[in-house]
């Protein structure tokens, strides 16, 4: 991908003055802000391929920052934080936040998301017009990202709906952890062996009654199937 832009919004001044370099040294065009009100403000004027957004942000903490960018775009967002209570991610993640990191982080480690994204990006561009994936009582449309399960619209984060595009592109094809990790994710993703785990379980949850239609293969991964008539 071409043109790639990053708005960093980042308020402590050394974090941001390494990053940055490093980021215009792998090539992409970067955008810094030190508060959230001036974050929303280069997010509508640059329009960025992705955002690296702090939590803890004067003016506009990172999650109103979240908030109001997820009311009129998918653009993708990582948070750079140093909080790391489960509750507070797991409720970053359902408001639509793509990824994570805790601070302090390796420089390496934060490239590896933004290349892991910036292919999901890539693979999404190159899908057609026509593409749909329907199994049982589930429908994904691929250009707008709208997912149904039994004619009713359910939202999902954007690793969700990731992980249930992988699912629902071999349904019926059991698909390892590892193998789910390495496409929706990325092979260089450095993070906790049960993420994978963690997302069937929000996935289950919405489907609702359909929840069955996602089968645990003890010990290796998931697939699709339709339940057995005595489940």
């Amino acid at each position: 991908m071409k043109d790639i832009k990053i708005l960093l919004v980042e308020d402590e001044e050394s974090l941001a003055s390494f990053i940055q370099p490093e980021l215009e040294l792998e090539g992409y065009s970067v955008f810094w802000a030190q508060n959230g009100k001036d974050g929303l403000e280069l997010f509508k004027k640059e329009k960025p391929t992705l955002i690296l957004l702090d939590w803890m942000l004067p003016i506009y903490d990172g999650i109103t920052v979240l908030r109001r960018i997820r009311k009129v775009s998918d653009v993708p967002i990582i948070m750079l934080t140093a909080r790391n209570q489960a509750s507070d991610i797991s409720n970053a993640l359902d408001q639509g936040l793509d990824d994570y990191m805790t601070k302090p982080f390796e420089i390496e480690e934060l490239f590896a998301r933004i290349r892991v994204i910036l292919r999901r990006l890539e693979r999404e561009k190159k899908q057609t017009i026509s593409s749909n994936l329907e199994f049982s009582a589930l429908k994904i449309d691929l250009i707008s990202h709208k997912f149904w399960c039994d004619g009713k619209e359910i939202y999902l984060t954007p690793k969700e709906y990731a992980l249930m595009c992988e699912l629902m592109n071999d349904p019926e094809k059991v698909k390892s952890r590892d193998e789910l990790l390495d496409i929706v994710w990325g092979y260089d993703f450095v993070g906790q062996t049960n993420t994978v785990d963690v997302y069937v379980r929000a996935l289950r949850t919405k489907l609702g009654t359909y929840r069955n239609l996602i089968k645990t293969m003890r010990s290796y991964g998931y697939c699709l199937r339709k339940p057995d008539d005595n489940e």
